[in-house]
């Protein structure tokens, strides 16, 4: 009754029947729609859903205003044009985005928005009950004090204060009653009681129609297809129509919302399965049908179907059934309307209005944070003071304007650590180990997160210069800068180019800026090299932390023995993998103080590695076994000796698939030269974990003595040395020398608690 406004031409015509007919005819076709199969619900409800009024309201009024009073078949033509546009423009969103699979994407709006509408749509109700009330057209209605006098008179104050009352009954009744029957069975009852009364004191129909206590339906009689009478090609005016496209857009807006949030809902309260995106379209079957017949847009309405279900309404015939008596009630026409009491259609509107207002503003006060709040409460202003496309607008912009806010709060990075904390998994001998540990204090890594743009990087660039200016740098002067982007979402342009002026910074320090967990094909990695950032000399780009924390400490091992050799004019042995590291000594002074840390932790782990020491005429194996132990305690030649006869040498190419995880073992491994690469896959959801071992280390030594099968694929970066140590020699060694075994083992953990723990480490830091 309420969808054309109650003021000017429309009300004029009288056009409050046809506003039920069309109403109708939208439920009958949803409701053919989906009992035909569309819908994977039996019993599903279709109809008009009443918050969409305002926009139909806006969009008239529009109308009306543009075309002016004067050509009322011309404003009727075009408003009828427009409202058949709205729901082609609903049906045709919802049917490509059912049959694109895009139903999901909607779940992804702010829902606080939409919250915020559903309060404005609230509030309108609450003023269209006082409208329908009291008699007064919408163009009287305004938010002022002559509008309140106007409410408050002795008169007016008695045709919507006991709908309001009753409206407010009904809530406390149902609050503590929840049986679906309830708000049925009340609105049976109020003119049940209405004409009892009239009855009782004899009063006159002409009379309570006048005074506003009944409807004066003007035209009753007429057939339930005189809407179509409306339509007339000739006279819609395609500028006037062309107008409404915000509001529409708004309207479109609003309704595709909805059923991404009702469907769902309604597969669990039924406890069925549901695809989304058949429902969706459905919706779009339904809608354009209903645009082609020119009526208005409809919904599967979540409370009507789970009433239908509840009382029996579970099958497609029950659905058909219901369509029918939509029928019988579309034939008969509006005439019955006469007669219902105007009390009975204001508490309904005064019941929806406040229930809408109240999920709106009562039910989100715990649910939402005070920013989110602050919007629906906003959004509901706006649409009351002004208008609801202005509402939505308002409502987009203000969660935008929010979203930045607090995001830019939260913290973009995740942790912040040194080099001594997070470790590459390259199994190093214990030495090198132990001056990596120290030195890497000049390695600082930062762990971004979240999607970096102008609100956040802000943190991230004051962090940094904190790192490199005053005390800080003072304290300890850092080398390398790695920047983690694993976690990181994304960089926006402003992000990106205010990474380029902390490179800057950096390479004044003679800082090296390390960016890793991205690559050159990602989006955050494409705009990095939009700025020009990657293009840099001191910017060094790699896949994942561990590559970059070995690069570094490649580096700082490279610095060591380029110092030593220029200095004894001899060089130490050492094979390192991965990419070729930077040579520091080119970067700056050797007197400088982060050179003076690395010669002072130099000469006091990897110069005093007595396994460095070699015996004119001692032949391999010994010097690698005792090169894999010595770091892990006081080991001699002499003690380890005896294992000497038990190993065999094996010589293999590059890439030579040593083993591969899930094999049985066949040994352990002594690397004498080159550089073995596992792989470990711990689960199929987790990424692949790489390890390097260099000459001096272990491999394969657990699987080996537990016997259990390989937890890795290993093979050879380099071309390879080894001495192995078979599981037959291995357990004939436990027999013949059982003391020696047992010492043997006791070292083997020790050397493998060490390596693993640095490997579980960088795990726990991903």
């Amino acid at each position: 009754m309420i969808i054309f406004p109650s003021a000017g031409v429309f009300a004029e015509l009288g056009l409050g029947p046809m506003g039920v007919s069309m109403f109708f005819v939208s439920a009958i076709i949803s409701q053919l729609v989906y009992s035909a199969g569309a819908s994977d619900f039996a019993g599903a409800n279709g109809s008009m859903m009443i918050e969409v009024v305002p926009f139909f309201h806006i969009i008239a009024t529009s109308i009306a205003n543009e075309i002016g009073e004067g050509h009322p078949r011309e404003v009727m033509a075009t408003t009828m044009v427009a409202f058949a546009l709205s729901s082609v423009l609903t049906g045709l969103t919802f049917f490509l985005l059912g049959a694109l699979k895009l139903g999901v994407l909607i779940g992804f709006f702010p829902r606080h928005i939409l919250v915020g509408c559903i309060g404005g749509v609230g509030v309108f109700l609450i003023v269209t009950g006082l409208a329908v009330s009291t008699r007064l057209d919408d163009d009287e209605f305004a938010l002022n004090l002559a509008t309140l006098r106007f409410l408050f008179q002795a008169h007016n104050l008695v045709l919507w204060a006991p709908a309001l009352a009753m409206a407010g009954l009904l809530r406390v009744i149902t609050a503590k009653f929840h049986h679906q029957l309830i708000f049925p069975v009340y609105f049976i009852v109020i003119p049940l009681v209405f004409y009892f009364v009239i009855g009782v004191g004899h009063f006159d129909f002409g009379m309570l129609r006048k005074d506003g206590w009944l409807f004066d339906i003007s035209g009753s009689d007429e057939p339930w297809w005189r809407f179509y009478t409306y339509f007339d090609l000739s006279a819609t005016r395609m500028g006037p129509l062309l107008s409404t496209l915000p509001t529409q857009l708004a309207l479109l807006f609003f309704n595709i919302l909805h059923p991404p949030l009702n469907v769902p809902a309604l597969g669990v309260s039924l406890n069925e399965d549901v695809d989304t995106n058949k429902e969706l379209v459905a919706h779009g079957y339904s809608n354009l049908l209903a645009g082609f017949l020119g009526t208005v847009p409809n919904y599967l309405v979540y409370v009507n179907t789970l009433l239908f279900y509840r009382v029996g309404g579970d099958t497609r015939t029950s659905g058909f059934l219901l369509a029918g008596a939509t029928v019988v009630l579309l034939l008969i026409g509006t005439g019955p309307i006469a007669y219902i009491p105007v009390m009975v259609v204001g508490a309904l509107i005064f019941v929806l209005g406040i229930d809408l207002v109240k999920e709106a503003l009562w039910d989100t006060r715990h649910r939402v944070s005070r920013i989110e709040y602050l919007t629906i409460a906003s959004i509901m202003v706006v649409m009351t003071v002004w208008d609801f496309v202005m509402g939505v607008l308002f409502g987009i912009v203000a969660s935008c304007v929010f979203f930045v806010v607090q995001n830019s709060r939260r913290r973009s990075i995740r942790s912040l650590h040194t080099g001594e904390t997070i470790m590459s998994t390259v199994r190093r001998p214990s030495a090198h180990r132990d001056y990596l540990r120290e030195v890497s204090k000049q390695t600082t890594v930062i762990k971004l997160q979240g999607f970096l743009f102008f609100g956040t990087i802000a943190h991230i660039e004051e962090t940094i210069r904190g790192l490199v200016e005053g005390q800080a740098w003072s304290r300890n002067p850092i080398r390398f800068l790695v920047l983690d982007f694993t976690l990181a979402a994304g960089v926006d342009m402003s992000a990106a180019e205010a990474l380029v002026r902390v490179q800057r910074l950096l390479s004044a320090k003679k800082i090296i800026l390390v960016l890793c967990g991205l690559s050159l094909e990602s989006a955050t990695g494409k705009a990095l090299q939009n700025v020009g950032l990657l293009e840099e000399d001191s910017v060094e780009l790699f896949s994942s932390l561990s590559d970059a924390m070995e690069w570094t400490e490649n580096a700082y091992l490279r610095a060591w023995f380029s110092s030593q050799k220029a200095e004894s004019g001899g060089a130490y042995p050492v094979s390192l993998p991965g990419r070729e590291a930077t040579d520091l000594g080119q970067a700056e002074s050797l007197y400088t103080p982060r050179w003076s840390h690395l010669r002072d932790v130099g000469s006091r782990t990897i110069a005093r590695d007595k396994s460095l020491d070699r015996k004119p005429g001692e032949q391999e194996p010994l010097n690698t076994v005792v090169n894999a132990f010595s770091s892990h305690g006081n080991v001699t030649r002499e003690q380890v000796r005896p294992l000497v006869p038990y190993l065999e040498r094996i010589h293999i190419p590059s890439e030579w698939v040593l083993w591969e995880q899930g094999d049985a073992p066949d040994g352990l491994y002594f690397i004498q030269s080159g550089i073995l690469r596992a792989s470990y896959k711990f689960a199929d959801f987790t990424p692949l974990t790489e390890e390097s071992m260099v000459p001096g280390t272990l491999a394969g030594e657990l699987s080996a003595l537990s016997g259990t099968s390989r937890n890795a694929t290993c093979i050879a970066e380099t071309e390879a040395v080894l001495w192995r140590l078979s599981i037959e020699n291995l357990r004939r060694m436990e027999t013949e020398i059982p003391s020696f075994a047992l010492m043997f083992t006791k070292l083997v953990l020790k050397a493998a608690k060490i390596d693993y723990d640095i490997l579980l480490s960088s795990l726990a830091t991903r």
